[in-house]
């Protein structure tokens, strides 16, 4: 409940025909992940399954691209759990291949209609440029025997110079399609025997000549035309082509869903990878599986097995612990908090679980930052109508509403209005330092138990020194309780305790001590950053004490928040103040709720699980039919 289950590392030693059978019921168990560390390499040679994995990839490839072809979409596997042969496996492939021959003649055909509607666009673009003439364009790059043309296009700012400088040598300038950064132009003057003088003024003026293709060698409108003609013959080249594809994917469908399943079943097989290896007709599988579950293991395979088997397990070994995979089950109500633990990381193999905590913490916290019975019905009542949508997270929205009404009940708040009925405890802005001093105390308290659990986290691992000295250690929580217990005598007594102070201080000279050892550079350099890591180490407890200040004030914002809201709407009229009001609600209920869900996550990550959460543990992947 609270750790990742205990794991088991299992062997099962099978004949090799009964491998793919014994893949195919741990798979329909869902609780045996395969362990794919070489092992055996001298007693077991070979790794068993190499050509029907081989024949699955390409069945598979095949299966991925026909599907992607013809919008097939496999529908979710139901029919009978049975074991797939290589030759089974090998005539699936065979069909999806021939299927494929037929597919790929479709495709090929698609494509080429692809590339001609994309150059006929290209086409339609470029003749785009020259809509505004009326001329044979085939004529413009032709060569004349009296005239000399030139078309191409010039920055706009240069149109009139150029047309200056040119025309001093007879040629005319004509733009014809205009931009605030470039013109498109023609050039026209009589044919000269030397062509060097134009082509010096052109270039100088950054003239770029435009290739008009073959295809627009005519007037713009005609070749307008022509491209229609061509784009509606694409056109109905690709309907026809998709009513093929279409009539063939009914024909094909059954074998295309028997192709598919064979492949589903054959899934297990392949996943086995290197966990299993055999020699000669012997062949053996290794993994993990929940200690919980083995029973379960066992009576499946003497239950489905044809064969004698002989399974094996024991518990992981210490250096084992960075691979061994990490199992959480939970109820469907923990189910949304373990999801967002997850997003920090998976914890590793042994370590605490901190989904409780945090379901517990987190939901405290967002009643406490956001307590309002209105609010809190509200979000409740959302959390019920759309629990289609939301799914597994259902419970969170629940859990959360159910909060902010409790708090709500607690702060005396309905909708923001303070005054309906008194404060089963305190209304927030009754008395704010007070308010503040509870959201210390319980920050106080969730550093405390952070710590803690990075301690016994240290000692699961069998690592005592990391427990004693390590960041958030038994040494780094008595220096926090020293300055804690210094900082209340000098509030209280107005000095600072004799104990708390040495406490503090020798604390203090332990882990400067630790950091200075641990090092490896010259003496200056470790007495530099031994000094910089352990007042890292006090401004850290500091900074993360005071970030829970945050609680309290998001409960004084919210009640200001209402506030502002009650104010706006005492300017309006009667209409006018209810409106205002219901909106200033749902603004609150919206903005305000969303940056407290927000906040309270941050505060869980950063002030609590970066204490003693690494979150890189091996997450648990089973073989799996689903």
């Amino acid at each position: 409940m609270f750790s990742p289950l205990p794991m088991k590392q299992i062997s099962i030693k099978v004949l090799n025909e009964d491998l793919p059978g014994a893949s195919v019921i741990l798979a329909g168990l869902n609780n045996f992940s395969p362990d794919n560390r070489p092992y055996a390499e001298n007693a077991l040679t070979e790794i068993p399954g190499q050509h029907f994995r081989e024949q699955y990839n390409q069945a598979k490839s095949r299966l991925d691209k026909i599907s992607a072809l013809v919008s097939y979409t496999p529908t979710p596997f139901d029919g009978e759990v049975t074991t797939i042969t290589e030759a089974e496996l090998e005539q699936a492939n065979q069909w999806l291949g021939e299927a494929w021959e037929t597919c790929s003649d479709f495709e090929e055909r698609q494509r080429r209609l692809t590339e001609e509607s994309r150059n006929i666009s290209q086409l339609e673009t470029s003749l785009a440029n020259f809509s505004n003439l009326d001329v044979d364009l085939g004529q413009l790059q032709q060569d004349q025997p009296f005239l000399e043309s030139s078309i191409g296009v010039v920055s706009s700012n240069r149109v009139e110079q150029l047309k200056d400088a040119i025309g001093l040598d007879g040629y005319l300038l004509f733009p014809f399609l205009q931009s605030e950064k470039e013109s498109h132009v023609l050039i026209i003057g009589a044919k000269r025997t030397e062509h060097s003088k134009l082509k010096s003024v052109l270039d100088t003026a950054g003239f770029r000549p435009l290739d008009i293709p073959p295809e627009l060698h005519t007037e713009p409108e005609t070749a307008k035309s022509r491209l229609a003609e061509r784009h509606a013959a694409v056109d109905e080249n690709s309907q026809q082509l998709n009513l093929e594809i279409v009539a063939w994917r009914a024909n094909a469908l059954q074998g295309l869903e028997q192709a598919a399943q064979t492949l589903h079943l054959a899934v297990p097989y392949v996943a086995l990878g290197e966990a299993a290896r055999k020699s000669g007709k012997l062949a053996r599988l290794q993994g993990w599986v929940p200690a919980e579950d083995m029973a379960q293991v066992e009576e499946a395979l003497q239950q489905k097995l044809p064969n004698a088997f002989v399974l094996e397990s024991r518990d992981p070994l210490p250096e084992e612990r960075a691979i061994v995979p990490s199992v959480m089950r939970h109820s469907r109500l923990f189910k949304p908090f373990s999801s967002l633990v997850m997003q920090y990381g998976v914890p590793r193999y042994g370590e605490v679980n901190p989904t409780h905590l945090f379901a517990l913490t987190y939901i405290l916290m967002f009643g406490m930052m956001f307590g309002d019975v209105g609010h809190g019905a509200v979000i409740l009542g959302a959390a019920l109508i759309w629990r289609r949508k939301l799914g597994s997270f259902t419970p969170f929205g629940v859990a959360a509403g159910i909060s902010s009404m409790v708090f709500g009940l607690l702060y005396g708040s309905i909708f923001g209005f303070e005054h309906l009925f008194h404060a089963w405890w305190i209304a927030p802005l009754s008395d704010p330092l007070y308010m503040l001093t509870v959201a210390l105390l319980w920050g106080i308290g969730f550093i405390v138990i952070s710590s803690l659990l990075n301690i016994i986290n240290h000692l699961v691992q069998g690592d005592r020194l990391g427990a004693l000295f390590g960041d958030n250690g038994l040494l780094s929580l008595l220096l926090y309780s020293g300055m804690l217990g210094s900082g209340y005598s000098l509030y209280a007594e107005g000095s600072v305790g004799g104990f708390w102070a040495t406490l503090a201080i020798l604390t203090l000279i332990g882990i400067f001590a630790h950091k200075l050892i641990e090092q490896e550079a010259s003496i200056g350099e470790r007495i530099l950053v031994a000094f910089i890591e352990t007042f890292e180490t006090i401004t850290g407890y500091a900074s993360n004490t005071l970030s829970f200040l945050r609680v309290a004030a998001f409960s004084l914002n919210h009640v200001a928040l209402a506030i502002a809201v009650f104010t706006l709407a005492g300017m309006m009229g009667d209409t006018g103040h209810w409106i205002t009001v219901v909106l200033g609600n749902v603004f609150i209920l919206v903005l305000e709720g969303l940056i407290v869900a927000i906040q309270v996550l941050r505060l869980e990550f950063y002030e609590g699980f970066s204490r003693f959460y690494a979150g890189d543990g091996k997450a648990f992947k089973p073989l799996t039919l689903s």
